[in-house]
């Protein structure tokens, strides 16, 4: 007897080794606009399979199940999987967790799986052929899902005018939506936006979107464009623009045709993805770069001009500094004049007029200073030179000013004057701020003592008149934590209200919308009927609200409204079918408020 229950242990032993249950996906590391393929896979059959929760992922496909069976020279192999198409929910690494199964009454379980999500790609795999596999459209027999059928129907382009420039040269970046003749546009939101770094951008408004035909691959296609941006590179060397994402609700042919033949259309979610784009930026010559370059790149005009050079003592002048052009306006700094010691100049008001179109900033900026001349004389204000980059010419060009000349006429302002005599100087009244003088009147203000006043007394008895108050407020907070039953009532209404709010948020988002849907119903639940969720069941629900007086019709809406929330997730909707859930739930559970005694 020993004997043969040790070689049943064996055999037992053996056979449970010999199990295997695994998981692999089409690729570890994957891109937000990319989809994922996981298949669990076993060497026996099993029942009671239970998948991780995708943490970080929705499921866009499946579970799918196939079963095979092969004859080997007389021996028999068996395998069976479960397959999963995943779309990332946002950049990240993340971990697929063990799925579970039993096998000759053993629990079985899979290895985890770490997927890292990354940046979005230029073009998207077809999910549902995640290998490659050349015979795979002569073996699938269902027809695949609209974000596989439009794969060729929408594309989303950058356009790069320069992808070589200077340093502080302007270039510019387009971003186009092609949409095929076969396929049709419901709306779209943006995913991921472009980050410029290392780049100075402006973007340039698109007031209305404009449907164009064009050529993409060789191909008639209809394209908008969706966002035009300006960019001036301020750093050499390899600079790389990150994607532009898009969540596109696509209508593609569903692969069946009506009764006269044309071609049922559906709805579907499709992410797309212009791509990274490489800028690799040029420096300036070093050659030839003169000492006072500031940074300028374009093609300018340099102008310095007084407002008078005519004028007396203690009045003033304005000196205006000026570049216009065509180039990098804003990134650099104006040269500033030098005045003699006799010249009092403040500091400059800065201006700036300059349009940004797509082909760069034009206008001008300006430094505006106020001079004040002191004494009596003729003063020469030096040129000015203003260097930049030439990008016709690819050289250094500078413009200097001409030189200018103030010529000062004793005034009432007039600070000092020396004449030409070796032994005495002359010095007259300084009144040229006089005019800022003002009459200063003091007025005394009486003050009483703190201690002793009324407002003192006042203070010293306020804790004692609020210790009534702070006891009765404690009663009170006692009594409502004593309520178990009270507080677990209103924490379900809060969350139910919290959920619902939630699912109003994620309106533009099926699975989250669900999702958040069903816990706010199930909470509202908890709230009037004082059971938990493990409790519910759609006879237990209907029973206990009709023993409310809640009407029979509202319960049913109720009921079936649950049990379609998480059915609604995996099947096809557009947004008026999500909208037309969210208002009939408010409209269901405002009901059941009224009718619920």
């Amino acid at each position: 007897m020993k004997k043969l229950l040790f070689i049943l242990l064996l055999l037992g032993c053996k056979l449970s080794a010999q199990v295997q249950f695994v998981a692999s996906v089409s690729k570890n590391a994957i891109g937000i606009n990319e989809r994922l393929r996981i298949d669990f896979a076993m060497n026996d059959d099993g029942d009671n399979f239970n998948p991780p929760s995708f943490e970080g992922f929705k499921i866009v496909g499946g579970p799918s199940q196939s079963v095979s069976y092969s004859w080997v020279n007389g021996r028999k192999s068996f395998e069976k999987s479960y397959s999963y198409f995943l779309q990332p929910i946002k950049k990240g690494n993340f971990i697929i967790k063990s799925a579970t199964i039993e096998i000759n009454g053993q629990i079985f379980k899979t290895n985890p799986i770490r997927i890292t999500v990354g940046n979005a790609v230029a073009e998207e795999r077809d999910p549902y052929d995640p290998y490659g596999n050349p015979y795979y459209q002569q073996q699938r027999q269902t027809p695949p899902p609209a974000t596989a059928i439009g794969k060729d129907g929408v594309h989303l382009v950058a356009e790069i005018s320069n992808p070589n420039p200077y340093l502080n040269e302007p270039i510019t970046v387009v971003y186009k939506i092609y949409v095929s003749h076969r396929s049709g546009v419901g709306g779209w939101r943006e995913v991921t936006n472009p980050k410029y770094n290392n780049f100075w951008s402006q973007n340039i408004d698109i007031k209305q979107l404009q449907v164009q035909e064009g050529k993409f691959k060789g191909e008639n296609y209809r394209f908008a464009v969706l966002r035009k941006t300006v960019l001036y590179p301020q750093k050499s060397g390899r600079l790389e623009i990150e994607p532009l994402t898009l969540d596109v609700e696509v209508e593609v042919p569903s692969g069946e045709t009506d009764f006269f033949g044309r071609p049922i259309m559906t709805m579907g979610n499709k992410k797309v993805s212009a791509g990274s784009k490489i800028i690799n930026v040029k420096p300036l010559p070093e050659a030839g770069k003169p000492e006072d370059f500031s940074g300028a790149v374009g093609s300018f005009d340099f102008k310095v001009s007084p407002s008078k050079t005519e004028l007396k003592a203690g009045e003033s002048l304005d000196l205006k500094v000026i570049v216009s052009g065509k180039g990098n306006l804003k990134l650099f700094t104006l040269p500033k004049p030098v005045v003699p010691p006799s010249l009092e100049m403040y500091d400059p008001a800065h201006q700036e007029n300059v349009q940004t179109p797509l082909s760069g900033m034009t206008g001008n900026i300006s430094d505006t200073y106020t001079i004040i001349p002191q004494s009596k004389g003729k003063y020469l204000i030096k040129p000015l030179s203003f260097t930049y980059f030439d990008l016709a010419s690819k050289s250094y060009k500078t413009i200097v000013s001409k030189e200018i000349e103030i010529n000062i006429e004793e005034g009432s302002g007039t600070i000092a004057v020396a004449e030409n005599t070796p032994n005495k100087s002359k010095v007259t009244a300084n009144t040229t701020f006089g005019f800022i003088k003002t009459n200063t009147e003091l007025v005394s203000h009486d003050t009483s003592d703190f201690l002793g006043s009324g407002m003192f007394y006042a203070w010293l008895a306020l804790p004692f008149l609020l210790i009534p108050v702070v006891m009765a407020f404690r009663r009170k907070k006692e009594a409502m934590d004593a309520d178990v039953k009270g507080n677990r009532i209103k924490l379900s209404n809060k969350l139910a209200k919290k959920y619902l709010s939630e699912a109003q948020k994620q309106i533009q988002n099926k699975e989250p919308f669900y999702i958040a849907l069903e816990k706010a119903m199930h909470n509202f639940l908890k709230a009037k009927l004082h059971i938990e969720t493990s409790e519910m069941s759609k006879d237990t629900i209907r029973e206990m609200l009709l023993a409310k007086h809640a009407e029979a019709e509202t319960v049913n809406q109720f009921i079936a409204l649950t049990e379609s929330c998480d059915f609604a997730r995996y099947a096809p909707s557009t947004s008026m079918t999500i909208q037309n859930d969210y208002n009939l739930a408010v409209t269901i559970i405002s009901e059941l408020e009224k009718q619920i005694s």
